[in-house]
C-alpha cells in the first residue's frame, strides 16, 4: 500500500481563510445595508428633509416678487401653492398685478433658516417654520430690509409638497 504524502502550503490555506473571512464581510456589509435603506426612521428622515426643502423654497417664493416681471413671479406663487391659498392666489391674480404694477417694487427673499415643525407623512400634511430676510426696493429710495418669520403648512400633492397656509410667526412675548 503506497503512502501518499501530502503538504500543506501555508500560502493556500491563508488565501482560503481570507477569502472566506471577505464573502463573510461583504453579506454582512450588504444584510446592514439592506436593513439602512429599508428602515422607517431613513425614509421618515427623507420626507423630513424633503418637506423642508419644498416649505423653504416656496416660503421664498411667495415673498420675492418684481414688478418687471409679475407674471413670472405670480405664476411661480402658484406652482408652490395648493389648496384654499392656491384659490385664493388666482382668484387675486388681476388684483395682485394692478398693486404690484402700481407700486414698482422689487422684492427679494433669502433664507435665513428653517426648520420642520409637524410631519405627518400617512396624512400628507407637515409644517415649517422659515425665517427671512426681504428686501423692497422701491423706484426711489434706499431698499428697506426686513427679516420675519413665517409659518408655514404643507400638504403633499401629486407634484410634491406645497404651501396650503402661510402666516406671520409670531415675535416675542405672546403670554397674556
Amino acid at each position: 500500500m503506497a503512502r501518499v504524502r501530502t503538504t500543506r502550503n501555508p500560502l493556500l490555506v491563508a488565501a482560503i481563510v481570507l477569502t472566506v473571512a471577505a464573502a463573510g464581510a461583504a453579506g454582512w456589509g450588504g444584510v446592514s445595508r439592506y436593513e439602512a435603506a429599508h428602515d422607517d426612521s431613513a425614509a421618515y428622515a427623507q420626507a423630513r428633509d424633503d418637506v423642508l426643502a419644498a416649505g423653504e423654497q416656496a416660503v421664498q417664493n411667495m415673498n420675492t416678487l418684481d414688478h418687471h416681471k409679475v407674471d413670472e413671479g405670480l405664476d411661480s406663487w402658484e406652482d408652490s401653492t395648493t389648496g384654499d391659498l392656491h384659490q385664493q392666489l388666482v382668484e387675486g391674480r388681476a388684483a395682485f398685478v394692478k398693486q404690484i404694477e402700481a407700486a414698482k417694487t422689487v422684492s427679494t427673499a433669502a433664507v435665513l433658516s428653517g426648520a420642520v415643525t409637524e410631519l405627518d407623512d400617512r396624512s400628507g400634511k407637515a409644517a415649517v417654520m422659515v425665517a427671512l430676510r426681504v428686501t423692497v426696493t422701491a423706484p426711489k429710495g434706499e431698499p428697506a430690509v426686513k427679516e420675519s418669520r413665517m409659518l408655514g403648512q404643507l400638504t403633499r400633492t401629486s407634484g410634491g409638497w406645497k404651501l396650503s397656509a402661510l402666516g406671520q410667526a409670531p415675535v416675542g412675548n405672546t403670554a397674556g
